[in-house]
């Protein structure tokens, strides 16, 4: 059986956080130790985006954490606990953080650093952290113009100074490399040609 067809079983084809029935990938938990249906959790498209693209984060709609974050399934338990505490700022997560409760092992894998959804974490030694050419922290999705012009190997063309590079997504294990699209072209860009746009 496909993981895909596990979760759709384990969930009774529901997004495992917020319960939606439409628009269902599956997602594989960060820091799992394997790739089976057991480190994954199936997701709608409106929680995936979020959990991407935090600054686009609807706190209101993780208000669903409050019935998830009950799941028997590890993964689930997992998810629930890296997004209250992301959240954790606006009050309400923090109660039910301290209500949660989570076996050593999972307690473990969720506070496990490297995919974005860990918080505050406590040892920020671990966090790949992308910064721009005057030092501002780089999240998914923000937007970077360039301050040299670049030559795009394999592109046959330069992406040229002052342009801007809407969308951008980390490199997860390279705080140097982010990627984006310059004329449509997805390419990588290193950290120090670029700054980041208001």
């Amino acid at each position: 059986m496909s993981i895909e067809k596990e979760l759709l079983e384990r969930s009774e084809s529901k997004c495992e956080l917020c319960g939606a029935e439409n628009d269902l990938t599956v997602y594989a938990v960060p820091s799992s130790a394997d790739s089976s249906a057991d480190s994954c959790v199936l997701l709608c498209d409106d929680c995936r985006g979020q959990i991407d693209a935090p600054d686009t984060v609807d706190v209101n709609h993780w208000r669903c954490l409050n019935d998830s974050m009950w799941s028997a399934v590890p993964a689930v338990q997992v998810m629930a606990w890296r997004m209250l505490t992301r959240l954790k700022g606006e009050g309400w997560p923090q109660d039910l953080l301290d209500m949660m409760y989570m076996e050593d092992d999972v307690k473990t894998w969720a506070e496990a650093a490297g995919d974005g959804v860990d918080g505050d974490n406590e040892d920020e030694t671990d966090v790949v952290k992308h910064v721009d050419s005057n030092g501002a922290v780089l999240q998914a999705g923000d937007t970077v113009t360039l301050i040299k012009d670049l030559n795009v190997k394999g592109g046959g063309f330069t992406a040229k100074r002052g342009t801007a590079v809407r969308g951008i997504s980390l490199v997860g294990d390279n705080a140097e490399h982010i990627e984006g699209r310059v004329s449509g072209q997805l390419i990588v860009i290193l950290t120090q040609f670029v700054k980041k746009s208001n």
